[in-house]
């Protein structure tokens, strides 16, 4: 079971800190931590990407705002996506 994620890009809109990535579910895993390098992630939005519709929708396992990098998502297994977080730097 194996979970990865990587940040594409992070930029500043305003008094936000966005970055966005993707993440991939393999080996039967059904999800992990995705680190988005903002230090309190305010919303998270998932889009699951490839040729089949998942059964379930992805969520985020947490409660906002989330304090620390790392977001717990639950997906379909093997599932890969894109995620896009804001927040706060401090």
């Amino acid at each position: 079971m194996a979970f990865t994620s990587t940040i594409l890009s992070r930029t500043v809109f305003g008094n936000k800190v966005v970055s966005y990535g993707t993440y991939t579910s393999t080996g039967g895993s059904t999800g992990g931590n995705i680190d988005t390098g903002i230090n309190v992630v305010e919303m998270m939005l998932l889009t699951p990407k490839g040729t089949s519709v998942g059964t379930n929708e992805s969520v985020v396992n947490e409660t906002y705002p989330v304090a620390g990098s790392a977001v717990t998502i639950v997906t379909d297994s093997n599932q890969a996506g894109y995620w896009f977080a804001i927040g706060t730097s401090a």
